[in-house]
């Protein structure tokens, strides 16, 4: 069954990295992904937590083949990265909004 027309979904994943102990991330890992009311809990916790969310459509899209509590793979590097800077400066009240996506180079897709 086709799902009707309208708004589009919302869909939403959290990645976290942690080097230090004990976690000892060797690279950002994906630890929630989702879409509709899902995705909307996701939002809903960062907000309460107080992290800083950035919408980024090209790297969801890059995320969401992933298998969740996997590392990301390192053509997503460059991407991640830059979005974790972005976010790191925004917590630390350098950028007043990260509601736009951010300015970098096209993401490849990783393989299936």
């Amino acid at each position: 069954m086709a799902r009707p027309s309208g708004p589009p979904r919302p869909r939403a994943a959290a990645l976290r990295y942690r080097p230090e102990a004990p976690f000892l991330d060797a690279a950002p890992r994906l630890v929630a992904k989702g879409q509709g009311l899902l995705a909307e809990r996701i939002l809903e916790l960062a907000r309460q937590h107080g992290v800083a969310i950035t919408k980024d459509p090209d790297l969801l899209a890059a995320l969401d083949p992933l298998e969740l509590d996997r590392l990301i793979p390192p053509e997503l590097f460059q991407a991640v990265a830059l979005t974790l800077a972005a976010l790191y400066r925004a917590n630390r009240g350098l950028m007043p909004s990260l509601q736009e996506p951010l300015d970098r180079p096209p993401l490849p897709h990783p393989p299936l």
